[in-house]
């Protein structure tokens, strides 16, 4: 289950990692040997080998232990698969801390301040909070105040506005770092710092009385706001995952009107059981006298060939099960894949997939949540295929993702002058037969990272 959950790239690492643990496992293909199957377990002076079985090593049922799925022609070439790099946008903000000069206590301070930061990169805890979890789980005593200073140094990190507490500070900070510092800065920085629950509630005209400017000075001092950033972690990295080019684990052709699935072989690894070991079992086998050392040798080359055969027989099958479900998911969603036509993607869940290969809905879950498909429309993470139904007035069953594309679609051609309100997104949905409440319309219009009317307004 361990292996089903990784990603290509990461599963190279794992194999790397079993062939430097295991001296009985190496890769390459192995020529086929000819055993006797009825080779009998006992030496010549009739003891008994502790219960394992040299031709499980010696025999091989499936020839060269060579689970090698192809999905590359001749011609092809490995810059044609995008490889995956960087590195976490928590471990990207760690990198730049590493470079201020922190003392000891300092330096684990900012480490756990880094990782309590969430994916838009606000700090949601109290430091009261922080101070506590320093003390019971790192047996650090930190004052607020120091807490405090460190968390500062952070704010000073890229991308602007990290570290924040709430929309007020990050929005704050980039005003002050943003480089020439004009006039109209200094004006936004005093309208966020004095004026923000009117400036949120757009009340413009308490601040043009009370700050005594113009409406053009207003204006501009508003611009500047809306150029800032109000979720400056995802201008590193969109929620929190490793930014890197993804290495699609399958490639989804349509050849002649049919849908053709490969996966990738990075995925299927040559790997076989050690000549050497085989060697050692043999030689034993062949000895007519074997004293203890020898035994205990034999126990742990049997220990280590046990560990072999099975790390190459879970890699089988963890190819066997992302084909049964990534072939399953095109079977299910086959109008979609063959036109690519995102209103023709049916409502499915996990449980719809696991039914159909007859597996754990766990297991599924394991795939669809690390694995991506390269396919004719673009690349896609399999969980993306997944969603809820939602119910038209007609009876109907649409995907909730057909219902965000259309939202989508709603907002993108809006007057930005006037942007609409999630309640006459609801309505405008509802004219279109979908029975959506305002609530839900916010949580779709969130999931597709879309910001609230008011800062969506172009003045």
């Amino acid at each position: 289950m361990k292996l089903l959950q990784l990603p290509t790239v990461a599963l190279e690492q794992r194999v790397k990692e079993e062939l430097e643990s295991n001296p009985a496992l190496d890769e390459g293909r192995e020529d086929q040997e000819e055993v006797d199957d009825n080779y009998e377990e006992k030496d010549e002076g009739g003891d008994e080998i502790e219960e394992f079985d040299f031709s499980d090593y010696l025999d091989d049922d499936t020839p060269d232990y060579k689970y090698q799925i192809s999905n590359k022609g001749k011609d092809d070439e490995d810059k044609d698969i995008p490889y995956s790099g960087g590195s976490t946008f928590h471990e990207r903000v760690q990198q730049q801390i590493r470079l201020q000069q922190l003392d000891e206590k300092q330096e684990a301070i900012a480490q756990h301040l880094i990782g309590s930061l969430d994916d838009s990169g606000y700090l949601r805890r109290d430091l009261s909070a922080v101070e506590d979890d320093l003390a019971f789980r790192q047996n650090i005593m930190a004052a607020e105040d120091e807490i405090e200073k460190v968390l500062k140094i952070i704010q000073q990190l890229d991308p602007p506005g990290i570290g924040a507490r709430d929309l007020k500070e990050c929005l704050l900070i980039q005003l002050k770092q943003k480089k020439p510092y004009k006039r109209e800065q200094a004006l936004a920085e005093t309208i966020l710092a004095d004026f923000f629950e009117e400036f949120t509630k757009k009340h413009y005209s308490k601040i043009i009385k009370k700050l005594e400017i113009t409406d053009d000075e207003l204006k501009e001092a508003v611009e500047e706001i809306l150029k800032l950033n109000p979720k400056p972690g995802n201008s590193m990295n969109t929620s929190g995952k490793t930014v890197q080019v993804v290495v699609p684990d399958f490639t989804l052709q349509i050849n002649d009107g049919e849908i053709d699935i490969t996966l990738n072989g990075r995925n299927a690894p040559q790997l076989r059981v050690s000549n050497e070991y085989k060697g050692m079992i043999d030689h034993y086998k062949k000895s007519k006298e074997h004293n203890k050392a020898e035994k205990e040798a034999m126990n742990f080359v049997k220990q280590k060939l046990d560990s072999a055969k099975w790390f190459i027989d879970a890699i089988r099958q963890r190819q066997n099960t992302l084909m049964n479900t990534m072939s399953a998911i095109a079977e299910y969603q086959k109008a979609y894949f063959l036109e690519g036509d995102e209103t023709k993607l049916k409502p499915m869940i996990l449980k719809d997939i696991a039914e159909k290969i007859q597996m754990d809905i766990s297991t599924v879950s394991r795939v669809v949540n690390s694995k991506y498909v390269s396919t004719p429309y673009g690349t896609f993470l399999l969980k993306s295929f997944f969603s809820e139904s939602i119910s038209t007035e007609d009876g109907e069953e649409v995907s909730t993702r057909e219902v965000k594309r259309i939202l989508q679609d709603i907002i993108d051609a809006e007057d930005k002058k006037k942007p609409l309100t999630d309640e006459k997104l609801s309505q405008m949905l509802r004219d279109k037969k979908y029975n959506i409440a305002r609530r839900t319309i916010a949580k779709y219009r969130e999931q597709l990272n879309i910001p609230v009317a008011r800062l969506r307004k172009e003045l």
